[in-house]
């Protein structure tokens, strides 16, 4: 799971554990100014009703937790049609599909964004392989190098 955010690591595994105990997997916990962001996920989908059960169960726990000491907004969402790729797991999961890859080139330094297809990913070298979109070239790039990454919505 994703952390950004200065959150109690045993606070963070709690709110894993209430995504868990609901059948989801805890993505990511953002807390950005007032607004604790949970993002979660399941295989066959979040459906508004798993939103709704974490939100409770969480917004307990930080009552109980005496979370934070003003006012904040919880908000529990799906990753959504474009999601991040948060982990290895996801790039196995979601080989095959069309993906936007923001990455450092490491002899360059130069960023640059790929859209294409995510033909493979290697656990033992920690890297896939991509081709474009546009030009059909193959690109292999390591997960270090990797900025950002997100499946690319197909209509």
């Amino acid at each position: 799971m994703n952390a950004s955010n200065s959150l109690d690591p045993g606070l963070l595994d709690e709110l894993a554990d209430i995504a868990e105990t609901s059948g989801c997997q805890l993505l990511d916990c953002e807390l950005k100014g007032n607004v604790l962001r949970l993002v979660i996920d399941r295989p066959d989908g979040v459906t508004i009703e798993d939103c709704q059960v974490v939100s409770r169960q969480a917004s307990a726990l930080l009552d109980v937790a005496d979370f934070g000491s003003s006012r904040y907004l919880l908000e529990v969402s799906s990753p959504g049609l474009d999601r991040k790729l948060y982990s290895e797991e996801d790039y196995d999961r979601f080989v095959g599909s069309k993906v936007r890859i923001t990455w450092r080139d490491p002899d360059t330094s130069n960023k640059t964004t790929t859209v294409g297809s995510l033909e493979t990913f290697d656990k033992i070298r920690n890297e896939v392989a991509v081709k474009d979109a546009f030009t059909g070239e193959s690109l292999t790039i390591s997960l270090k190098h990797i900025n950002s990454a997100r499946l690319e919505p197909e209509f």
